[in-house]
């Protein structure tokens, strides 16, 4: 119980930390397996532990939910995840900074949270069900055209 309410109506904003990693023109992307965003595909990441770095952040979260090491490069994207209630009460308050990636190692899978791990191309996420969050920073990224 602690942990979901850490998740769900925090006293105070948590780090969200994650890492775009491209890779032969694709990107790897994981399928959320919890809320927010749950079956949504989205950048792999998660939350920042007391003392450790963003960086060691995002090369481990990619890791425990994708089985691929990475090497963690600048950060590339950041912004606000904030959801209310229908009483208008904060129940999700993250602020998401994402880091380029470079490929190191490893076949994508689901692991920890992530139903699935797949590379994909921008053709594929046509097909998807995509976070919002994730369009905006492939499309910062240029990963994806704008219209």
């Amino acid at each position: 119980m602690e942990h979901e309410s850490n998740r769900f109506y925090p006293v105070e904003p948590r780090v969200g930390v994650g890492a775009i990693t491209i890779k032969n023109g694709k990107v790897l992307l994981v399928k959320r397996g919890m809320e927010p965003g749950k079956g949504l595909w989205a950048i792999p990441g998660g939350m920042l532990k007391l003392g450790e770095t963003l960086q060691k952040c995002a090369a481990r979260e990619i890791l425990e939910e994708t089985g691929i090491t990475v090497k963690v490069g600048e950060c590339v994207y950041v912004f606000d995840f904030i959801e209310q209630d229908s009483e208008g009460k904060i129940k999700i308050h993250y602020v998401i900074v994402d880091f380029a990636a470079e490929y190191i190692a490893g076949e994508p899978r689901g692991a920890d949270d992530a139903l699935e791990a797949r590379w994909l191309s921008a053709e594929d996420l046509l097909e998807l069900p995509v976070s919002r969050n994730t369009l905006q920073a492939l499309g910062a990224l240029g990963f994806l055209k704008s219209d």
